[in-house]
């Protein structure tokens, strides 16, 4: 029997959608003109709030799929928890008048930049860090002054009834509000003309959402996945690199949308790194995952068998399971796995693993290893281990991602002043501080003019004069 509890799937109706969307249009101009004092103490709310059940958290996501208490402060509290107290601490500026520059040929008028909100806001959510990736964009779409309905996953049941009690306990309907449900009230709510939608997910899923918003042309942040690769060069301290990178791609059970994704090692440092890694996974898990409670399981069993059928594909082409490879259906456990010789054309390397399987590759020309990256998809994270200031500054600037760690991985999302997303497959848009409360606002330029100006002079109808003033402004300003 399966450990991750299922609660009954609960649809949310067509009408009580629509009631709800109703109800926060007409407060989306009360709620969009509050000041930044106002905004500030809603944040310190939702900040006491995640504080107050922070024991609650962690016993819903032990519920959904066995996370430790410890992976949950570290991988859900810090972060929203660093959000909430980063907006806090910039807000006031973010609201004020940003001021720019005057051109010459402008003078007697000045110009500022007042970040409004967008509106009535849908955040979509994603079952692998439901609290982290439900309360971060929710604290940037509170500092821009939306109205917000949520819609958590339903693959974790017991986390999304949480959240739905806490945002009740702090926010009326008509500000913010939880709405769960499945592939059916997705359906539903991405038939409102939404201000904006910030969904995270799965690129064909966030396919979708781009197409629903279009209908109503609602911008929308979307913030995706993919094969996020790391390359360990021949300078790299290994060691490190394959503590770093076993966390980075065990962690939370390797459901993480910027996990390293398949590594390429140098071939003078594949085997000593091989065995460090191997190492570090028996040190993480103390020679056993399948009874170490640091080590999550996947959500439900229907990903456990998608993560084990590319392993099987993988092996049926000719790959070796070089640490782990056990699996236990009945706990939706598959073990830390490094595998090698895995083919191309495999589905562990045509499809986003997420899950705790890592295909290692050995290399000689890094930049063979660029083409193949850049043989794919944008990926939303790309990792470098190395020494030599040389060999990571042609590998960032002859690659594309939405983001990069250089001697370590996913330490980035944390980084509250960094932008975070992705580029094309990968995401459109930013999260996180002032990319965050930018995503969910719009930026309203303001002109106005203090005195009589040049424009004035160069009015029809239009003479020789006004035409050399013109030629002038041209040439000049």
């Amino acid at each position: 029997m399966s450990t991750t509890l299922i609660a009954p799937q609960i649809e949310t109706q067509a009408a009580k959608i629509q009631a709800v969307f109703e109800a926060q249009k007409a407060n989306q101009f009360k709620v969009g003109n509050s000041t930044a004092s106002e905004r500030i103490a809603k944040l310190k709310q939702l900040h006491n709030a995640v504080l107050k059940y922070r024991p609650q958290i962690k016993e819903a996501l032990f519920k959904d799929y066995r996370k430790h208490p410890s992976e949950v402060d570290l991988t859900e509290i810090y972060p929203v928890t660093s959000e909430i107290k980063h907006a806090k601490s910039h807000l006031r500026s973010w609201m004020g008048k940003n001021r720019v520059r005057t051109p010459l040929a402008m003078m007697g008028s000045s110009s500022h930049v007042k970040y409004e909100p967008k509106g009535v806001v849908l955040i979509v959510s994603p079952w692998n860090f439901p609290i982290n990736l439900t309360f971060g964009p929710l604290v940037s779409a509170i500092a821009a002054g939306n109205t917000v309905i949520i819609k958590p996953s339903e693959m974790t049941p017991n986390a999304s009834a949480l959240m739905k009690q806490i945002v009740a306990e702090i926010f009326e309907e008509n500000e913010v509000t939880v709405l769960e449900g499945g592939i059916s009230t997705s359906t539903e709510l991405l038939k409102l003309p939404f201000n904006h939608i910030f969904f995270t997910g799965a690129p064909s899923i966030g396919k979708i959402v781009m197409k629903a918003a279009a209908e109503h042309l609602t911008s929308v942040t979307l913030e995706l996945g993919g094969k996020s690769p790391t390359i360990v060069d021949e300078t790299a301290n290994i060691e490190l690199a394959a503590k770093r990178v076993a966390w980075g791609k065990y962690v939370n059970n390797g459901q993480v949308c910027i996990a390293p994704d398949y590594l390429f090692v140098h071939e003078s440092k594949k085997a000593a790194f091989t065995e460090a890694f191997k190492r570090n996974i028996e040190e993480f898990y103390t020679g056993d995952a399948a009874e170490d409670t640091s080590y999550a399981r996947i959500v439900n069993n229907r990903h456990f068998n998608r993560v084990k059928g590319y392993v099987d594909d993988a092996v049926q082409k000719g790959a070796t399971i070089e640490a782990g490879g056990q699996f236990d259906g009945d706990q939706d456990y598959i073990a830390p796995t490094l595998m090698s010789n895995v083919s191309l054309d495999s589905t562990l390397m045509t499809e986003e693993i997420f899950g705790p399987v890592l295909p290692i590759f050995g290399y000689t020309d890094v930049d063979k290893v660029i083409q193949q990256i850049n043989g794919g998809e944008k990926p939303l994270a790309l990792y470098i281990y190395s020494k030599s200031k040389k060999n990571t500054k042609h590998i960032i600037a002859n690659t594309r991602a939405g983001g990069t760690c250089v001697n370590h991985n996913a330490a980035h999302f944390f980084n509250t002043n960094l932008p975070f997303g992705g580029s094309n497959n990968s995401g459109i848009g930013k999260a996180h501080g002032f990319e965050g409360f930018k995503s969910f606002s719009n930026a309203r330029g303001i002109f106005k003019q203090h005195v009589p100006n040049a424009l004035d002079m160069l009015t029809p109808p239009y003479n020789d004069f006004k035409q050399r003033l013109i030629d002038l402004t041209i040439k000049w300003f």
